[in-house]
């Protein structure tokens, strides 16, 4: 592990790409605690925090932003709506035909689709910061916004035009990440925050409670045991054996081959972890917008938390993981390469036959992960409602696993592109 961490900035391109990857999450860091001109920092902090301590949903969409939002820093939106906008454009797909003939027109077509996407996410940036702006000038909150010199309606004006930018500014980090540093941006964006939290979790934890070092020393014991099955049930796949016949490649006789064919039990990864809690938290940033309607607030609060939460996540959890794998993985396109190639699968006619045994494996390795990932997100909420400790709620299934996903994500990018430069990489 240590040499593979030093083979890194051995080779120039990836020393580019892990130094552009830390530098761009320091920025959004930074941006995370610069507040917005005209918010009360420290009154607005023990508002957040009484307000959230009955309000699940923003306690959740809290952590998701690093902190940020509690702060009410330039970058307190997070990465949601961006989020929320490949989800819409993602489903949309599956339903508008204009939409999935320009996915498929490859990198023109997802370029528009990109653009389509970042149009989205302004849009629903801004009905964000309005929402929040209704939010923090609520009874419940009573505020008073620090004086700066102009008309009210201008100051509301700065305070949503920060917020927006902020937004945006993420947008951008996350995007330039992807294509210019290590991993995926967005992942990692929530990776940081996620762990940004932990310490004061931790804090929290051990204090707050009767023998909370106890509890939090048993909590991190289980949160230590529980990883490494995560990791392998990530690192978990089926082998579909693939046999190659005799052909004959320009003056050669090419022999027989034997392969197989991966498909992982996790193929959708944490996607539908983060799609699932996009839309369970939803209502709570629709519901900013009516402070003071109680029916509102009640109904985004039974999404956001108890026995509703938890059915919704199971649900939504095993349908994104069906939904996403079935957007990334097409098996008629595999089955047609195969015939193309001269393979096929020992007892099965190739073609459609090989198309419809590849989506009935498919179908079956994905129930178990999908079952899995949902156990692992819902039971800590669970335990949480119980104990009330923070260290379960910051640092649960959800967070568990959208970390876990990240880093061995990160970590397989940098291997492959160790062994590309010809380096041993991080796995023997």
């Amino acid at each position: 592990m240590l040499r593979g961490i030093s083979n890194i900035f051995k080779v120039k391109e990836l020393r580019e790409k892990v130094l552009i990857t830390i530098g761009l999450l320091l920025v959004y860091r930074f941006g995370a605690y610069l507040p917005v001109p005209g918010i009360p920092f420290q009154d607005m902090l023990e508002a957040f925090r009484s307000n959230a301590a009955t309000n699940g949903a923003l306690a959740v969409l809290n952590l998701f932003s690093g902190g940020a939002l509690s702060r009410v820093s330039v970058f307190a939106l997070g990465i949601m709506p961006y989020i929320t906008a490949q989800i819409i454009f993602q489903m949309m797909q599956a339903v508008i035909p204009s939409l999935q003939a320009l996915a498929q027109e490859g990198e023109s077509g997802q370029r528009k689709i990109t653009q389509y996407t970042r149009y989205l996410t302004v849009v629903l940036a801004l009905i964000n910061s309005i929402g929040y702006l209704f939010l923090f000038k609520s009874s419940s909150y009573g505020l008073s916004f620090n004086d700066m010199g102009f008309p009210s309606w201008i100051e509301d004006l700065i305070i949503v035009g920060c917020l927006e930018t902020g937004a945006i500014i993420i947008m951008w980090l996350g995007e330039v990440m992807t294509q210019r540093g290590i991993g995926n941006g967005m992942s990692l964006i929530i990776f940081v925050n996620i762990m940004s939290g932990l310490p004061q979790a931790l804090i929290q934890s051990m204090q707050g409670m009767d023998h909370g070092m106890i509890i939090t020393a048993i909590t991190v014991v289980v949160i230590l045991v529980i990883i490494p099955i995560i990791v392998y049930i990530e690192r978990g796949q089926r082998r579909i054996p693939i046999q190659y016949a005799k052909r004959v490649v320009g003056k050669r006789i090419m022999g027989a081959q034997a392969t197989y064919l991966p498909i992982k039990v996790n193929t959708a990864g944490v996607v539908p972890i983060i799609f699932a809690s996009s839309i369970l938290y939803f209502p709570a940033q629709i519901a900013v917008f009516f402070p003071d309607v109680e029916w509102m607030q009640n109904f985004a609060n039974t999404i956001a938390s108890g026995w509703v939460n938890w059915v919704l996540s199971v649900l939504l959890i095993v349908f994104f993981a069906y939904f996403y794998t079935s957007m990334v993985f097409n098996p008629e396109e595999t089955a047609d390469q195969l015939r193309k190639a001269g393979g096929f699968i020992p007892g099965v006619r190739p073609g459609k036959a090989t198309a419809e045994y590849i989506q009935n494996v498919l179908n079956r390795i994905t129930l178990p992960g999908a079952v899995f990932m949902a156990a692992i997100a819902v039971v800590p909420s669970i335990i949480f409602s119980f104990t009330g400790n923070q260290l379960v709620q910051s640092f649960g299934g959800t967070s568990i696993l959208i970390m876990v996903g990240v880093a061995m994500d990160t970590i397989s990018q940098l291997e492959s592109q160790l062994k590309m430069h010809n380096y041993e990489g991080f796995f023997k």
